[in-house]
């Protein structure tokens, strides 16, 4: 009886200290409804109800983030200065991009793209040196170059949503509309995932795990934008000019990149756990991230996951049912999206029921992100459906 009273008061501080605001929060609020009015009216002319509505709804919901996490007020700030930065060095001049000297290197979509993936990259290098070297000067810089990536990466891809609109008005678009646009998204919702639990646990040791999947995400960016030419902003094509993209794909990729984080701490798990048993004191047992941190991590991290994916698929059969007719047509697309869900709920359960833990689930995690990323690629390489339009 003491326990559960304790857990009632605990709850009951919880949620008077969430009713609570600071001024800075107060600030923080009024700036977004500020920022959020001045879009809603300045733009009205190419928004309908539903645009106003998930426009609503994404300042409540920046405003809730800004609280739960305060980093995430700098973080908009200086993306917002950024941007407005560069709308103002456009006006209305496309073509203002190859002549304008910061627009040229620093904030037309390429070029922060171009900064995004050399940060990184960076980025990944230095916390691993930073994870050997056991030097806090090392991490911290590392952390810099990950948030300075993703800052640059928002940057571009707000950017390059005027840059759509600069080319004409029926080629304006969200940019999370391609390949090229949501591998962008991918490789920032897992940096911000990764940003929240170094800052939640104060560890920088799984940094490099996880940039490790970014990184990758970067290598298929490069070469999709090099060797494919996939950089140009294309009109959209009919099945996607829908309000229910907005919403769809950004919480699709809410559990990728979720997913895509657990599987790269299974594989730290899994290293610091061989190397505890061959080598108690050695290098690896005693640099990786603790077993116990590790499994945590990648519990929420997937149970995060799929709540967002579990989002993701609701809103995609709403989509469907406007666009073809149907919540359920048993597409390619469809049928690995109900794979990847089966997969996570089975994970989960298997968790929370049975209380499963350790190497088989971190193996399970790892395997998990190949089968989410054949729903997410390979389905598009190598299966044709009505969402073959992602097609490399």
């Amino acid at each position: 009886m003491a326990v559960t009273h304790e857990a009632m008061l605990e709850q009951a501080e919880q949620t008077s200290s969430w009713l609570r605001w600071t001024a800075r929060e107060i600030i923080w609020a009024l700036l977004v409804a500020a920022g959020s009015l001045y879009a809603g009216l300045f733009y009205s002319a190419s928004m309908d109800g539903y645009e106003t509505a998930i426009l609503a709804g994404s300042a409540l919901a920046l405003i809730a983030w800004g609280r739960y996490w305060s980093p995430v007020r700098p973080l908009s700030i200086v993306v917002t200065v950024l941007v407005l930065l560069a709308l103002w060095r456009y006006g209305d001049d496309y073509g203002l991009r190859q002549r304008d000297f910061w627009l040229k290197y620093f904030l037309e979509s390429q070029a922060a793209f171009m900064w995004m993936s050399t940060l990184y990259v960076l980025a990944t290098v230095t916390y691993f040196v930073a994870l050997f070297s056991r030097s806090v000067f090392i991490g911290k810089t590392a952390t810099v170059l990950t948030w300075s990536a993703t800052v640059l990466g928002l940057t571009g891809l707000l950017v390059r949503w005027r840059e759509s609109y600069l080319l004409g008005a029926d080629i304006g678009h969200i940019p999370v509309s391609n390949l090229y646009e949501v591998f962008i998204l991918f490789a920032l919702i897992t940096a911000l995932l990764y940003l929240f639990y170094e800052d939640r646990h104060r560890t920088r040791a799984m940094g490099g795990f996880v940039l490790l999947a970014i990184s990758g995400a970067v290598a298929f960016l490069l070469w999709y934008t090099f060797d494919r030419q996939a950089y140009h902003i294309q009109p959209l094509i009919p099945a996607l000019q829908s309000y229910w993209m907005k919403i769809h794909v950004p919480a699709n990729f809410i559990g990728y990149g979720a997913f895509a984080l657990a599987a790269m701490l299974g594989v730290a798990y899994l290293l610091r756990q061989r190397a505890e048993a061959r080598h108690p004191d050695g290098l690896l047992a005693t640099v990786l991230p603790p077993l116990a941190l590790l499994d945590d991590v990648m519990y929420k991290a997937i149970a995060l996951g799929f709540a967002a994916f579990t989002i993701a698929t609701i809103l995609g059969a709403l989509w469907a049912a406007e666009a073809w007719g149907g919540y359920w047509s048993w597409d390619p697309k469809e049928t690995w999206a109900l794979i990847v869900w089966l997969n996570y709920a089975a994970w989960l359960h298997l968790r929370l029921s049975k209380g499963l833990r350790g190497a088989p689930m971190a193996w399970w995690a790892v395997i998990g992100l190949f089968v989410t990323l054949f729903a997410f690629l390979g389905v598009n390489m190598f299966l044709s459906g009505l969402h073959s339009y992602g097609t490399l």
